[in-house]
C-alpha cells in the first residue's frame, strides 16, 4: 500500500463547545428562555476542524498558535488523537465559540477569547516550520482572522513553500492575502467580492483576483450554485454542486479546502481537485455540516 500524502496545515485555531439542554419555561427576571443543560461537547474548530478533515486523506501536520491554558490543553489533546500539532505562541487565552442550543437550535453563540495572533516567533520556532512545510507534499493555509496570516515571519516562510510544492489558500476578510505563487485560493463568494470590492458576477472575480493576488489560480465557491476556478488571464470553468437542499453549509468551505488540498498532495490536477472538493463540499452539507460533524465526533470519541 502506498504512503499516505503529507499535508500541512497551517493557521488560526478555535475551541468549538456545543451546550446542549431543554427550554420550558421563561426567566422571571426577564423575557428570556431558560436553558437546562444536558450536555455538553468540545472540538476543534477553525483551521483545526480544517485539519481533521485533511487527516481523512492524508498524514496531516498542523502548525497552529495554540493558548496556554485548560481550554488550550484540552484544544490539543483532541488534535493530537489525530495528527502531528506544531504549537506556536499564541496572545490571549484560546479563542471558544459556544453555542447554546435546544431542540437541535442555536440560541445563542458566544464568544470569548483570544485575540490568538501568534507571539514573537525565535529562531528555533521559525526552524520548525521551516523543517515542516519543506516536508510537505502540499500546504492549506485555513486563516480564520486571528493573525496567522499577517505574521512576517510565516508569510516568509509560505511564501518559500509555494515556489517548491503546492499551496492552497482559504482566505479570511481579516486575514493577509495569499502569498504569491500559490497555487489556489478558495474564497467564496462574499470574500471574493470584499477582496475585489465589487458585486461582479464570480467567474469575473476569480479572473480578477487570480491577477491581482499574483496566485497561480483562483477558484470562488458560490455555495449551492457551484465552483468558479480560473487562472490570471482566463476565462473561469464553471463547476456545479450537486443538490443537497436544506443541508448546513457551516463547515462547507473547509471540506472544500482540504479536499483541494489532499487531492493536489497526491498529484491531481487544480481543475480534478476543484471537481472531487464540489462533491465532498455537498455532501458535507447533506450530512448535516460543522454541527452534524462535532456530534460524530463527539459519538466516536
Amino acid at each position: 500500500m502506498p504512503a499516505r500524502a503529507h499535508v500541512v496545515v497551517v493557521g488560526d485555531v478555535v475551541l468549538d463547545a456545543d451546550v446542549d439542554g431543554r427550554v420550558e419555561r421563561l426567566s422571571p427576571d426577564a423575557p428570556v428562555p431558560v436553558v437546562d443543560v444536558t450536555g455538553r461537547r468540545e472540538s476543534p474548530g477553525g483551521a483545526g476542524l480544517a485539519a481533521l478533515l485533511c487527516a481523512a486523506g492524508a498524514q496531516v501536520t498542523l502548525v497552529a498558535p495554540v493558548a496556554d491554558d485548560a481550554a488550550g490543553a484540552r484544544l490539543a489533546a483532541q488534535l493530537e488523537r489525530h495528527l502531528t500539532l506544531v504549537r506556536l505562541p499564541h496572545q490571549g487565552g484560546t479563542r471558544t465559540k459556544t453555542r447554546i442550543r435546544s431542540g437541535g437550535q442555536s440560541l445563542v453563540r458566544v464568544d470569548d477569547g483570544g485575540p490568538g495572533a501568534p507571539g514573537d516567533l525565535d529562531a528555533e520556532a521559525r526552524e520548525a516550520v521551516r523543517e515542516v512545510l519543506a516536508a510537505a507534499d502540499a500546504v492549506l493555509v485555513s486563516d480564520y482572522g486571528a493573525g496567522v496570516t499577517r505574521d512576517p515571519a510565516l508569510r516568509d516562510l509560505l511564501a518559500t513553500a509555494a515556489c517548491r510544492r503546492p499551496v492552497v489558500w482559504d482566505p479570511h476578510p481579516r486575514g493577509g492575502e495569499p502569498v504569491v505563487g500559490a497555487t489556489l485560493a478558495t474564497p467564496n463568494l462574499a470574500e471574493a467580492r470584499g477582496a475585489c470590492g465589487e458585486d461582479a458576477p464570480p467567474d469575473v472575480l476569480a479572473a480578477r483576483l487570480a491577477a491581482g493576488w499574483g496566485v497561480r489560480a483562483v477558484c470562488v465557491t458560490a455555495g449551492a450554485t457551484g465552483a468558479f476556478l480560473a487562472a490570471a488571464g482566463t476565462e473561469a470553468v464553471f463547476v456545479p454542486a450537486v443538490s443537497a437542499a436544506g443541508g448546513d453549509p457551516c463547515g462547507a468551505g473547509d471540506q472544500f479546502a482540504a479536499t483541494v488540498t489532499v487531492a493536489l498532495a497526491g498529484g491531481a490536477l487544480p481543475s480534478e481537485a476543484v471537481e472531487r472538493a464540489v462533491v465532498d463540499a455537498s455532501a458535507w452539507v447533506a450530512a448535516g455540516g460543522a454541527e452534524g460533524y462535532r456530534a460524530r465526533l463527539a459519538a466516536a470519541a
